[in-house]
């Protein structure tokens, strides 16, 4: 503040003390801790919102809240804003709402007076009906507040599981986010996190003690540990700022909440792909389903979870400017085979775009699941189950297309016509059947090229309506462009119910 106190008893004078405690809470800690921060190679609170929001279009609230506590010489100490920043702002026009966790300040942890912000900010936002972007950098509860840090933690969470599936949440990781406060992390719809980045629930130092082992933030939950071995991080950037503006490319493929439309935006013209010579003559040989996705897509595809059980690709993209969600096989890792992982990262993406009414795209070419001890002690079936839980109960339209192998297990679950799936296309090196040639030629005591000729084919599925039409692999844009036209008009009234339990 300035160092001459201004008059009070006039305007002029209180129109100054605002200016000068607002001023303040640009800065609540002193320059030196902005400095600090830049030294480090990393953004402040503030410049990450900055960052995120279209210039000038950030509005904050509660600037000026300041802790009340006076235990443990707290009252020493009273910068505005308590550790986090709030408010309001557009991304591309759209309005949404933002917090930013301020580690300069007790170390980003949250106390009363924060998370009261916090909860202020997540009500505005599920009554208004605008996604919610969350920075985190935290290092958990404010201990000098003791348990009502905790108290005030659950209160959060609370929040967010009622904001959860009415508006989109995104976390953006920026920094070291631990204890309580990381539990929050994981229900956001899509977590960004940058490399130096971590998330974890234990203190390092505990582990090491109990354990015998040395572990650190980043050996706990760092980035490559949550974008590879965990799936939570869907996303990873280089830095906090990159990560940030990942946040801003996402929302433009996200409606603004449960009630809002598919977003449809203007894309240039995408050179046409020819799919008729596409698929290999081998029935075994590999191949990169995203140049299939890119060509029937409008080639935009933000794949999330790309590092964490590959066999499967998920992501967002858009056909002819609709937003819509993808899944799809990967022949290329594992030879397009599911895992109880894949299984669970495709559950968890259908439900977010049924959440959002963002039509899923089904790319099919599986020959089943990973037949392996490691994966039923893992709990294959589980992840088999949550997987055909989630497209069974979507409410989105859902257009599938077998482009090669659908067998068994894999069929059932990845969108087929009786599990929900509104339209189903097949191309004709389509094979849908119940196993592959020599499986199921041994458990039939038959020929196996005798099997595969009159079962390894689209057309005996279609005989009996599993696939609405075989087209030629050139039509499939033009085929799901025009049932996705179509599906803007599916009404569905699910049952009565307060929810399902799917398989976690």
């Amino acid at each position: 503040m300035s160092s001459s106190k201004p008059d009070l008893t006039t305007t002029a004078g209180r129109l100054q003390d605002l200016r000068n405690r607002l001023d303040e809470a640009q800065a609540p800690v002193g320059a030196e801790a902005i400095e600090a921060t830049h030294a480090a190679g990393r953004t402040t609170a503030r410049e990450r919102v900055e960052k995120l929001l279209d210039p000038g279009s950030f509005v904050e609230t509660d600037a000026l809240a300041r802790h009340r506590v006076e235990a443990y010489k707290m009252d020493r100490t009273k910068p505005p804003t308590d550790g986090v920043i709030t408010g309001y702002g557009l991304i591309d026009g759209r309005r949404v709402c933002v917090f930013s966790q301020d580690q300069t300040i007790f170390d980003g942890a949250i106390g009363e007076v924060y998370a009261d912000k916090m909860l202020k900010l997540y009500e505005l936002a599920t009554k208004t009906g605008v996604p919610l972007v969350g920075i985190y950098d935290s290092a958990g509860p404010r201990w000098q507040e003791g348990v009502v840090t905790a108290a005030m933690q659950a209160k959060l969470l609370r929040a967010a599981t009622t904001a959860s599936g009415l508006i989109p949440q995104i976390a953006v990781v920026a920094g070291r986010t631990a204890g309580l406060s990381a539990i929050s992390v994981p229900l956001s719809d899509v977590v960004i996190m940058a490399e130096d980045a971590s998330v974890h629930l234990a203190d390092p130092g505990i582990v090491t003690t109990v354990s015998g082992t040395e572990a650190t933030a980043e050996s706990l939950g760092g980035s490559s540990v949550h974008s590879t071995s965990t799936g939570l991080a869907q996303l990873t950037a280089a830095t906090d700022a990159d990560a940030v503006a990942l946040a801003r490319d996402l929302i433009g493929y996200l409606p603004e909440n449960n009630r809002a439309g598919s977003p449809l935006v203007t894309v240039a013209e995408t050179p046409e792909t020819d799919l008729n010579a596409f698929m290999p003559d081998d029935d075994s040989a590999a191949y990169d389903v995203h140049d299939v996705i890119a060509a029937v897509t409008d080639g935009d595809l933000l794949e999330l979870g790309a590092a964490h059980a590959d066999s499967i690709v998920t992501g967002l993209a858009h056909v002819s400017g609709r937003a819509v969600g993808v899944v799809a096989n990967q022949p290329s890792v594992l030879a397009g085979c599911l895992t109880d992982a894949a299984a669970r990262k495709a559950a968890r993406f259908v439900r977010t775009c049924d959440a959002f009414n963002l039509p899923l795209v089904f790319i099919v070419d599986s020959p089943g699941f990973v037949p392996a001890t490691e994966e039923e002690h893992a709990g294959v079936v589980s992840g088999a189950a949550a997987l055909a839980y989630a497209f069974a109960e979507a409410q989105v339209g859902t257009v599938t297309v077998v482009t090669r192998k659908a067998f068994g297990p894999a069929y059932a679950v990845m969108g087929s016509k009786f599990l929900g799936a509104d339209l189903v296309f097949a191309w004709p090196t389509a094979q849908i059947a119940l196993a592959d040639a020599p499986t199921a030629a041994a458990a039939l005591d038959t020929d196996v090229e005798a099997y595969a000729e009159e079962n390894l084919n689209p057309y005996v599925a279609t005989e009996r309506g599993l696939v609405d039409s075989v087209i030629e692999p050139a039509q499939t844009r033009a085929q799901i462009l025009e049932a996705l036209r179509l599906l803007e008009r599916k009404v569905i009234y699910p049952p009565m119910k307060k929810h399902g339990n799917i398989p976690l």
